[in-house]
């Protein structure tokens, strides 16, 4: 991978990034690698994805998006091992805000993994950090939704709860759930879209909503 100036021209080499050639067979080699990991159950599933996704990023297979396509592989792990909150808090963000020190970490690291001793330290400690301020960012959400939630009466909560659960809600079905009156129902829909909870589709008898 190389680097370049202001003006576009190459000043250096960031790493080497593996050749085509032997590309196919770095990449069949991690993969082993990680099915054996999971298997012997020595190391932790979060040390052998940030293993995984910096030597993904040595290899570099793609000629363009290998960051993005690392993130969705880390998502793919982080869900595999067990972790189910990754989907609804974005690492990808996370990185944005630290870009620096992601790189730095990156160069750090992968400049000494083909050699006879790997620094995996500055990477892991990024990689770790960056899960955890994941972890925080969602937390602070789930707090804030919680605030939100609270101020809402009984039945808007009813109706908010029922659309998380099944992914849409109409009003015959809150009128099923509730035996409230539409009417009365119809006052409720309405204020959970103007305060921002729901978002309304389509119009009339096949009007339905989601969550925002």
């Amino acid at each position: 991978m190389a680097a370049f100036n202001e003006h576009g021209e190459q000043v250096g080499i960031v790493f080497q990034t593996a050749s085509p050639f032997d590309t196919p067979r770095l990449i069949s080699e991690l993969i082993r690698w990680v099915s054996e990991q999971r298997e012997l159950k020595l190391c932790h599933p979060l040390l052998i994805t940030a293993v995984f996704v910096v030597v993904f990023l040595e290899i570099h297979p793609f000629q363009d998006g290998n960051g993005r396509i690392s993130r969705a592989l880390t998502t793919l792990m982080l869900l595999q091992a067990g972790y189910a909150y990754v989907p609804y808090s974005s690492l990808e963000s996370v990185i944005e805000m630290n870009k620096e020190a992601y790189y730095l970490a990156l160069r750090q690291t992968q400049g000494t993994i083909r050699t006879d001793a790997p620094n995996w330290q500055p990477w892991l400690v990024f990689f770790l950090r960056a899960l955890a301020e994941q972890v925080r960012r969602l937390e602070k959400k789930v707090e804030r939704e919680k605030l939100v939630l609270a101020a809402l009466p009984e039945l808007s909560l009813q109706i908010v709860e029922f659309a998380r659960e099944h992914g849409r809600v109409t009003i015959g079905e809150a009128i099923k759930l509730t035996s409230t009156s539409r009417n009365t129902l119809k006052q409720h829909f309405r204020s959970l879209v103007e305060r921002g909870h729901l978002n309304q589709h389509g119009s009339g008898r096949g009007v339905w909503y989601e969550l925002r």
